[in-house]
Protein backbone atom coordinates (compact mmCIF):
# COMPACT_ATOMS: atom_id res chain seq x y z
CA UNK A 1 0.00 0.00 0.00
CA UNK A 2 1.29 3.17 -0.73
CA UNK A 3 1.29 6.50 1.58
CA UNK A 4 -1.38 9.04 1.22
CA UNK A 5 -0.11 12.01 0.90
CA UNK A 6 -2.09 14.37 3.82
CA UNK A 7 -2.55 18.22 3.61
CA UNK A 8 -4.35 20.47 6.00
CA UNK A 9 -6.84 22.93 4.82
CA UNK A 10 -6.78 26.62 5.46
CA UNK A 11 -9.92 27.41 6.00
CA UNK A 12 -11.17 24.59 8.44
CA UNK A 13 -7.77 22.84 9.43
CA UNK A 14 -9.05 19.79 8.30
CA UNK A 15 -6.23 16.79 8.02
CA UNK A 16 -7.59 15.67 4.06
CA UNK A 17 -5.70 13.67 1.11
CA UNK A 18 -4.30 15.97 -1.26
CA UNK A 19 -6.68 14.70 -3.65
CA UNK A 20 -10.10 15.93 -1.71
CA UNK A 21 -7.99 19.40 -2.08
CA UNK A 22 -7.69 22.66 -3.62
CA UNK A 23 -4.68 24.12 -4.19
CA UNK A 24 -3.96 28.12 -4.40
CA UNK A 25 -0.93 29.29 -5.48
CA UNK A 26 1.15 32.71 -5.57
CA UNK A 27 4.62 32.80 -7.84
CA UNK A 28 7.43 34.65 -7.24
CA UNK A 29 5.95 37.89 -9.06
CA UNK A 30 2.61 38.20 -6.38
CA UNK A 31 0.08 36.37 -8.66
CA UNK A 32 -1.95 34.12 -7.20
CA UNK A 33 -3.78 31.26 -9.11
CA UNK A 34 -5.79 28.30 -8.52
CA UNK A 35 -4.00 25.17 -9.17
CA UNK A 36 -6.04 22.36 -9.98
CA UNK A 37 -2.81 20.25 -10.93
CA UNK A 38 -1.43 20.94 -7.79
CA UNK A 39 2.02 20.81 -9.27
CA UNK A 40 2.47 24.72 -9.86
CA UNK A 41 5.52 26.36 -8.46
CA UNK A 42 5.02 28.53 -5.66
CA UNK A 43 3.81 28.79 -2.08
CA UNK A 44 0.57 26.88 -1.77
CA UNK A 45 -2.50 26.99 0.28
CA UNK A 46 -5.43 23.98 0.46
CA UNK A 47 -8.57 24.18 0.44
CA UNK A 48 -11.45 21.72 1.04
CA UNK A 49 -13.38 21.24 -1.57
CA UNK A 50 -16.76 22.52 0.02
CA UNK A 51 -18.82 26.02 -0.34
CA UNK A 52 -18.26 26.63 3.08
CA UNK A 53 -14.61 26.32 3.23
CA UNK A 54 -14.08 29.17 0.10
CA UNK A 55 -17.11 30.99 2.35
CA UNK A 56 -14.64 30.67 5.34
CA UNK A 57 -11.42 31.91 3.79
CA UNK A 58 -13.00 34.47 1.87
CA UNK A 59 -14.72 35.95 5.28
CA UNK A 60 -11.59 35.31 7.72
CA UNK A 61 -9.09 36.19 4.94
CA UNK A 62 -7.18 33.24 5.82
CA UNK A 63 -5.98 32.76 2.00
CA UNK A 64 -4.22 36.29 2.49
CA UNK A 65 -2.58 35.39 5.40
CA UNK A 66 -1.47 32.20 4.41
CA UNK A 67 -0.11 33.35 0.90
CA UNK A 68 0.78 37.20 2.41
CA UNK A 69 -0.59 38.76 -0.54
CA UNK A 70 -4.40 40.34 -1.15
CA UNK A 71 -6.51 37.65 -3.19
CA UNK A 72 -8.62 39.09 -5.86
CA UNK A 73 -13.01 38.03 -5.48
CA UNK A 74 -11.80 36.42 -8.92
CA UNK A 75 -9.86 33.77 -7.25
CA UNK A 76 -12.41 32.76 -4.93
CA UNK A 77 -15.32 32.96 -8.15
CA UNK A 78 -13.18 30.63 -9.67
CA UNK A 79 -13.31 28.43 -6.49
CA UNK A 80 -16.51 27.93 -6.43
CA UNK A 81 -16.73 26.62 -10.02
CA UNK A 82 -14.59 24.01 -8.92
CA UNK A 83 -16.18 22.80 -6.06
CA UNK A 84 -19.78 22.59 -8.22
Amino acid sequence: MRKIPLRKCVATQEQLPKKELIRVVRNKEGDVFVDPTGKMNGRGAYLKRSLEAIEIAQKKGVLKKSLNVDIPDSIFEELKTYVQ
